[in-house]
């Protein structure tokens, strides 16, 4: 963040060689690790093929789906007021809310027991295609505990 008024200018990713979409771009871009891309990218795209043909779809829909199916809508946060800390709720700006989707699809993936990561994720995918899974579930308890503590939203500023 620029300690003037001046905006931050978004980086967009290339999209990827496969699809063509930015999405699965990103999707790459996080699962990585020290750099090793084209691991990442052999991962992503048997993940997706697997996935696609688990939920009878396109491979970059499924992805689009379960994305969309995880992204949260509210987070809590802590506010400090008068000696006492409070979880406010607060809505999650669109962008914000597919990273963590995205972040909470890759480390359940990750903490799969099982096979090879491409089909973990794979099945990861469809459970949160499916409305289903851990990703979901971590989805709902934070909407669960922002609805707890919605008398604290006029501590929002």
């Amino acid at each position: 963040m620029p300690r003037e008024a001046r905006r931050v200018v978004r980086r967009v990713p290339k999209p990827d060689a496969k699809h063509n979409s930015v999405t699965v771009s990103k999707f790459i871009n996080r699962l990585m690790l020290r750099g090793q891309k084209s691991t990442a990218e052999r991962i992503v795209y048997d993940a997706l093929q697997l996935a696609g043909e688990q939920v009878n779809s396109d491979p970059e829909e499924a992805l689009e789906r379960a994305i969309k199916n995880a992204t949260p809508l509210v987070k809590v946060k802590s506010r400090r007021v008068g000696g006492a800390t409070y979880q406010v709720p607060m809505e999650v700006p669109e962008d914000q809310g597919r990273a963590l989707a995205m972040r909470w699809l890759i480390a359940s993936a990750r903490a799969r027991s099982g096979k090879s990561m491409a089909d973990r994720l794979a099945s990861e995918l469809v459970d949160a295609v499916q409305g289903r899974g851990v990703t979901i579930k971590k989805r709902e308890d934070i909407h669960r505990m922002a609805e707890a503590n919605k008398a604290f939203a006029h501590y929002r500023w």
